[in-house]
């Protein structure tokens, strides 16, 4: 791993702490638009919250996925930064460099973590003004959709109520954990194995039907285990790998929360990252307490949400689509743990009046205009919902077509809204068909596909 940056950034980049509650410290990292054909101040936000809850923005986010560099410290060649400003915050309070002084300051539930944000986004919007003005959008990644969900809501009221100033103009859920019933399907299940799993996961059904959120965890914890056996160990962000021996063979004697942990927590942690934060990226930022380490409070983060793991909030994205906010939904063809039908199903209960004409469409395909005739992706759109199905994608979209070196890492750059098509010649596709629907930066009209 080199500990240097080959060639510096030439965009300007500041990081800080917000202390959202007595002991509770959130830690913020803003890129500022490195793009030559537009200023900063003529290009969106974007808020990235990634997943767990307890995986890193500021980490995996940024050098796995979306940030100027990768975790070599190199430049990376899709990233974010070259059409939007991008605001990676690492939450809830204890993930990444985010900690908490006590015991008491971990949250326990999305409206905690949605509290702690609202806290963040008004003190950051009150000392940079100059990025009130322009339209902010919340990208998301697994866990992340649950909490982008939430502060979604909480932010658009705040916005209304003229507590917190900001433009905000949209969310957008990646392979998101919205409804957790439903999420365990799998062609790799022959009849023996499908009905293993579907027992197990009609426990967890029960479970969560009687509010018993706790024991629906650990009885998800062991639905993923008859899964692990049925399938030699499927890994569940990508069904086409396989997860390495000896983390089959660790589980055994594992509590339910150290199981979850494994599985979805260290993925974001892994070791060269882990370096690369504690070591170079530590010492540049220059304000991480001695006492503090990138991922220390993970595994307690998610222990502390292990009571709201299972609670779906399909009634909160309800609501952000009646009161009229910009929804995206976008889901890894390849993904395990939050599948396309299972993301399906929840969309279909939706009572949101714009539903039926939403169900009426059929999946329009996309072809990757760097194989044309190939089809890349299929998508719906009806009024302020969209819903895109992205083809050899896994759970982590944009880290998946980074991993696979294949033409569709650049196709599938799923790069926020820009000021204007026009101002961006290797504009993405997928980006295009969405600032059809969302609304162009500076000449305030709207475009409706």
């Amino acid at each position: 791993m080199n500990t240097k940056v080959k060639h510096p950034l030439t965009s300007k980049e500041v990081w800080s702490y917000v202390e959202v509650r007595d002991g509770a410290h959130m830690f913020w990292w803003l890129y500022y638009a490195d793009s030559p054909a537009a200023q900063y101040k003529d290009l969106p936000l974007v808020l990235w919250l990634q997943g767990g809850p307890g995986g890193s923005g500021t980490g995996f986010g940024n050098f796995e996925e979306i940030g100027p560099l990768n975790r070599d410290l190199e430049p990376r060649k899709t990233s974010w930064v070259q059409a939007a400003n991008v605001l990676f915050v690492d939450n809830p309070v204890g993930t990444g460099f985010s900690y908490t002084d006590s015991p008491s300051g971990y949250a326990t539930n999305v409206a905690m973590v949605a509290s702690d944000m609202l806290v963040l986004l008004k003190h950051f919007f009150t000392e940079r003004p100059e990025f009130q003005s322009i339209p902010f959008h919340i990208f998301s990644e697994s866990y992340g959709g649950k909490m982008a969900a939430a502060i979604s809501l909480e932010l658009s009221k705040a916005v209304a109520q003229g507590t917190v100033k900001c433009n905000f103009a949209g969310v957008a859920l990646g392979d998101s954990w919205i409804s957790p019933l439903g999420q365990y399907l799998s062609s790799l299940l022959d009849d023996h194995g499908l009905a293993d799993v579907s027992s197990a996961a009609e426990a967890v059904k029960e479970a969560v039907e009687q509010q018993q959120f706790v024991k629906a965890t650990e009885l998800w914890s062991v639905a993923e285990t008859v899964i692990e056996q049925n399938t030699n160990g499927v890994n569940f962000y990508n069904i086409l790998t396989q997860e390495p021996d000896e983390e089959l063979t660790s589980s055994a004697g594992e509590d339910f929360i150290t199981l979850l942990t494994r599985r979805h927590i260290r993925p974001l942690h892994s070791q060269s990252l882990s370096a690369l934060m504690n070591g170079p990226i530590r010492k540049k930022l220059g304000i991480i307490p001695q006492n503090v380490t990138w991922g220390g409070q993970a595994e307690e983060v998610f222990s502390y949400m292990a009571g709201d793991f299972m609670r779906p909030v399909v009634d909160i994205v309800d609501q952000l689509l009646t009161a009229g906010m910009n929804v995206t939904v976008y889901n890894g063809q390849l993904d395990l743990i939050v599948d396309t039908i299972g993301q399906e199903q929840w969309v279909n209960r939706l009572k949101w009046d714009g539903l039926p004409g939403f169900q009426n469409l059929r999946w329009t395909p996309l072809d990757d205009p760097a194989s044309p005739g190939i089809t890349g992706a299929f998508y719906k759109t009806n009024k302020n919902f969209a819903f895109y199905w992205i083809l050899k994608a896994g759970h982590m979209v944009r880290h998946w077509l980074i991993f696979n070196n294949s033409v569709h890492a650049k196709v599938f750059n799923m790069r926020c809204m820009v000021r204007t098509v026009k101002v961006f010649r290797t504009f993405d596709w997928l980006i295009q068909k969405w600032a059809k629907r969302w609304s162009v930066v500076t000449e305030n009209i709207r475009l409706i596909t």
